[in-house]
């Protein structure tokens, strides 16, 4: 059995680090479990933050936040709700998708960039992310960013932190900034539009004055799977405004009447809206206990739907898209196809393809992310030997076999 290490301070984290790194022992860093089904790779410890909770600091009136990165999403998100305030980027929770258990954690959104509808608008996780502290390869406690963003080198070292996934340094604390919950919320739903004219449709509305927050297609083949099938008949486009109420009505009357030319325009209330963004945040159609592959994958707006057109062509997929259509959440019915799928977003403009679900064995023998352009990867050796020059932290998803 894998040893798994909790420190409970992030002074016991650095000791074990540092004993780790005489010996040459790998670890891979765990929080709360929920968002990779990989083992750790072999020979290596699981160093996990669960230790690491507590609310450093929240000041209300400045809208920041420091937070020890193993203390639960849910803790930080009440403490928010005390206050009306929220994480803008609406981070996923993908246990149900993913089939995994456990608590989701801050450090682990933050070391997955973990970001939901908002972000197309709003930002990812890494731009609410101001400072962070951490132990380094060597076993050194660093802190980075604050009120000032670079260090002395020019290396932005809380971007780089944001998304590593567990595998540059041990996260111990993350500080954030936030915003203020909406007054209230609401829906446009345009009914029965195939995938470019859903392209078309949201295009326009985001050129529009409206401040659109959340833009996505349900196509018919999951449109039944949201919010308990309460949305009506035909694929269904949905544009979400927030704000104040009088504001939002007077948005929602300029959008529904721009909208009206492309299909039959609906509205949904506050609470509904809530529901259905939650869903499409954590690709709420594919939670269905199955291991057929799941894919993430972000594109232009513009090319999202003539990629899964593409791909029908050639293999079995489900789709829905979101962030305008730039990101597709893409459910093959059997193997992964990722040669073909990366082929086609590549001929489509480019993007990246994340592989999320699939077969034990399958995931062993495919690369979870897009395969990096040489001199990217030449960067990444570089930045990687600075944080971590013995190599010490590995992680499942980023060392899985290369070569798909």
């Amino acid at each position: 059995m894998t040893p798994i290490h909790e420190p409970l301070s992030e002074e016991a984290a650095a000791r074990l680090v540092q004993v780790a790194a005489l010996s040459r022992t790998p670890f891979a860093i765990r929080g709360g479990g929920t968002r990779s089904l990989a083992a750790a790779p072999d020979g290596a410890e699981t160093l996990s933050t669960r230790g690491l909770v507590g609310i450093v600091a929240y000041n209300p009136a400045e809208m920041t936040m420091t937070v020890r990165a193993g203390t639960p999403l849910e803790v930080v998100e009440a403490a928010l709700a005390e206050k009306r305030q929220m994480l803008s980027f609406e981070p996923c929770d993908l246990r149900g998708a993913l089939g995994s258990s456990g608590i989701p954690t801050i450090g682990g959104v933050f070391a997955t960039n973990a970001s939901g509808p908002r972000r197309f608008v709003a930002g990812a996780a890494r731009d609410s992310l101001l400072g962070v502290r951490f132990v380094n390869g060597r076993g050194e406690v660093v802190k980075a960013g604050g009120r000032v963003m670079k260090n002395v080198t020019g290396l932005d070292l809380v971007k780089l932190l944001a998304g590593s996934h567990g595998s540059l340094a041990l996260l111990t604390e993350v500080t954030f900034r936030l915003l203020p919950v909406p007054e209230t919320a609401a829906t446009i739903v345009v009914s029965g539009l195939n995938d470019a004219e859903a392209a078309a449709a949201m295009a326009t509305a985001m050129a529009m004055s409206v401040e659109v927050s959340g833009a996505a297609h349900l196509p018919e083949s999951v449109r039944g799977r949201f919010v308990g099938g309460l949305l009506p008949d035909g694929a269904a486009t949905v544009l979400r405004l927030e704000g104040l109420a009088a504001s939002v009505a007077v948005r929602s009357e300029k959008l529904t009447a721009s909208m009206a030319r492309f299909g039959v325009v609906t509205h949904l209330d506050a609470e509904v809206t809530a529901r259905l963004w939650r869903e499409i945040r954590d690709a709420a159609p594919y939670a269905d206990g199955t291991p057929r592959p799941l894919w993430r994958v972000s594109v232009a707006p513009t090319a999202g739907h003539q990629l899964v057109a593409a791909l029908r062509l050639e293999t079995g997929v489900d789709a829905f898209y979101d962030w305008q259509g730039g990101l597709v959440w893409l459910r093959m019915e059997a193997d992964p196809e990722a040669a073909l799928l990366r082929r086609y977003v590549k001929a489509v403009g480019g993007g990246h393809a994340t592989l999320l679900r699939a077969r034990p064995e399958v995931l062993a023998a495919t690369d979870t992310f897009e395969p990096q352009p040489d001199a990217v990867a030449a960067l990444s050796a570089r930045v990687k030997a600075s944080f971590d020059p013995a190599g010490l932290y590995v992680s499942p998803l980023m060392d899985r076999k290369q070569g798909a």
